[in-house]
């Protein structure tokens, strides 16, 4: 701000702390002091007797365990190739969903709605509808597959489908939500640009390369960055379509989580897992960011 718009007599920094304050109390209230009970918890071990937590002060060893965790190690890699393969396809058919929608005149607000659908739906109705279409016995796409002259498959059964089957799940869910977001950052790009790569003879894909991906590079990392951290907590489809089976073959860190803390009752070991997926989905923001920094920095070069 201008010295010539400044408020006279410094009453911003007057005011800041007070506005400020109530913001800042119901922030730590509702994420940074459950953030410090998950800290405490993750180094006790407790246990009820008697209607008591009992705690039990074991330092490191939650977290010492966690390498030997058998279910830790699949969940892990499970949920990084589940945040890979259904974010990029996502991503892809999201950017490709945007451009195509752009340039439909007629009939754009009718497509948007169709294209909402999936992310209006809440997570247990989805979990039911999907688990219906892929029922071996009576799903819409074993009869679909069937009527083609194809063997029907068991989808969420089999070893070899079932992941794919719920990435599939999470792909129809999560594509409207990054088209709607790329959409608006397409929308809101100058159309002086494009006039001018017109009239510079650009093609199609000059125009996409050279003056649509890197306006929109922001929004898409910022896309990217949100998706990724909501896809690691993956959990409503695995538990609805498949309880981590077959096996342990749809097995992820949010669902492992769950065994530990509910099923198991052991809060402390599952507090542990919670602050590790924490600190892994901090490391993934942090170095989505610095190479949104680097491309940028790349672009602008």
């Amino acid at each position: 701000m201008s010295a010539s718009v400044r408020p006279p007599g410094g009453r911003i920094d007057r005011w800041a702390v007070p506005t400020l304050a109530p913001v800042l109390a119901v922030y730590a209230l509702l994420a940074v002091v459950p953030l410090a009970s998950l800290l405490v918890m993750s180094v006790h071990d407790i246990r009820w007797e008697g209607g008591r937590a009992i705690w039990r002060a074991v330092g490191a060893d939650h977290y010492a365990a966690l390498p030997s965790d058998q279910l830790v190690r699949v969940g892990i890699w499970n949920t990084t190739v589940f945040a890979v393969v259904a974010v990029g396809i996502e991503m892809l058919l999201g950017f490709v969903l945007a451009l195509m929608i752009s340039r439909v005149g007629r009939g754009r607000l009718f497509y948007q709605t169709v294209l909402m659908l999936p992310i209006l739906l809440p997570g247990i109705v989805i979990g039911a509808i999907w688990k219906l279409m892929y029922n071996p016995d009576f799903g819409i796409i074993n009869q679909l597959l069937t009527s083609a002259g194809l063997a029907g498959r068991d989808w969420l059964g089999d070893p070899a489908l079932a992941f794919a089957s719920v990435i599939v799940v999470d792909i129809w869910h999560w594509t409207p939500f990054v088209f709607l977001l790329l959409l608006a950052s397409l929308e809101s790009l100058p159309g002086e640009l494009f006039e001018a790569a017109r009239v510079d003879g650009a093609s199609a894909w000059q125009e996409l390369r050279h003056v649509i991906l890197p306006l929109m590079l922001p929004a898409l990392v910022v896309t990217l960055v949100f998706r990724l951290i909501v896809s690691f907590k993956v959990f409503d489809e695995v538990y609805l379509l498949t309880g981590g089976g077959p096996g342990t073959t749809t097995e992820v860190l949010s669902f492992t989580i769950y065994r530990r803390f509910f099923t198991e009752d052991r809060v402390g070991y599952g507090s542990a897992i919670s602050v590790f997926a924490l600190f892994l989905v901090t490391l993934m923001v942090i170095g989505a960011l610095a190479a949104s920094r680097r491309a940028q920095r790349g672009g602008a070069s």
